[in-house]
């Protein structure tokens, strides 16, 4: 693990370092033409001061986000179905805080969901980093299973040494360590729920992004042999994916999604992702599909900032005319 600690406290360094030395820096210089050193001084140091929250016990913050999947196409059997969506744990960041795997087992395994699902970044760059977390990870359990797919992470193609025999290991290592802790890995495939005579289908991609994230995503080999008008829940890591070839494109009715972090800081609405995302946090609904993007639970650096590390349970709902 010698390796993943370097890395891990590499990245913590020089984020902090940036967010602790050089914007406070950068800050004061620019006050201090205008409102004299005393006062220049007030907002790096206040800025400090919340950065040091999301360093410290922001990442910490675990919470449940609830929201609801209404669909015509949806079986009345299967009507107020449970869908627990976890996404981009960014393990190895927790090499030493494996308390806090331990909390997100617990919280997880609190919520009672049918099914669980997680959207990909399980580790941050080799498939080592799953070894000490086998028996947590393997805890997590639901009547339906658990689900999962490749997120640009898991891919292992951000080891030091970039070899494709390396590569090639990691990613068999890491399919054998998800299919050992009991998750069903879906690589551009579908399984089926069954509830009495009615049927929903779970669809695994994987990752489908644009440069520089690999696309290795075949949308269409995934759904081969579903029949239109089957309520068909979509696992896609990128959630840009969900309007460039999903929407208005399909009959899939929600698509679950990760990646952005919602860039590990939100203030309100706000978030840096929204400059690289049209949909990077939360909700989204057009033309008879949702979207829904977690925010995430880690990250190779362990920090959040009104973005919390987040469980999402989505509730299913038929419409009434399908109820009655």
């Amino acid at each position: 693990m010698t390796i993943k600690l370097r890395h891990n406290t590499m990245m913590r360094l020089i984020t902090g370092s940036i967010l602790v030395i050089g914007l406070p820096g950068l800050l004061f210089l620019l006050l201090w033409p205008f409102t004299g050193w005393q006062w220049a001084l007030i907002l790096p140091i206040v800025w400090e001061l919340v950065m040091a929250y999301g360093f410290f016990f922001g990442w910490r913050h675990i919470i449940v986000r609830k929201a609801t999947c209404t669909s015509p196409l949806l079986p009345k059997t299967f009507d107020g179905y449970k869908v627990l969506q976890l996404s981009d744990i960014h393990i190895g960041t927790y090499l030493r805080n494996r308390k806090f795997i331990d909390k997100l087992v617990r919280l997880v395994n609190e919520q009672h969901a049918d099914l669980i699902v997680f959207t990909g970044d399980l580790v941050n760059v080799s498939a080592e980093e799953v070894i000490p977390f086998q028996h947590a990870l393997g805890q997590i359990k639901a009547p339906d299973g658990v689900f999962s797919i490749m997120g640009n992470h898991d891919y292992c193609e951000y080891i030091p040494v970039k070899t494709d025999r390396n590569i090639a290991k990691n990613q068999t290592v890491l399919k054998y360590l998800e299919g050992k802790i009991g998750w069903k890995l879906l690589l551009n495939e579908h399984a089926l729920i069954r509830r009495g005579d009615s049927t929903i289908a779970v669809i695994g991609v994987e990752n489908i992004s644009r440069p520089p994230f690999p696309d290795y995503g075949d949308l269409h080999k995934a759904m081969e042999g579903l029949p239109a008008g089957m309520f068909k829940i979509l696992l896609s890591h990128d959630p840009s994916h969900w309007r460039r070839g999903v929407l208005h494109q399909t009959d899939i009715a929600l698509t679950l999604s990760g990646h952005t972090h919602a860039g590990q800081v939100r203030i309100y609405h706000w978030s840096p992702s929204r400059a690289a995302y049209q949909e990077w946090g939360g909700k989204y609904t057009e033309g008879g599909s949702m979207l829904y993007v977690s925010t995430g639970i880690g990250g190779t650096v362990p920090f959040r900032l009104g973005a919390w590390p987040e469980i999402s349970v989505i509730t299913l709902r038929a419409t009434m005319s399908d109820i009655s």
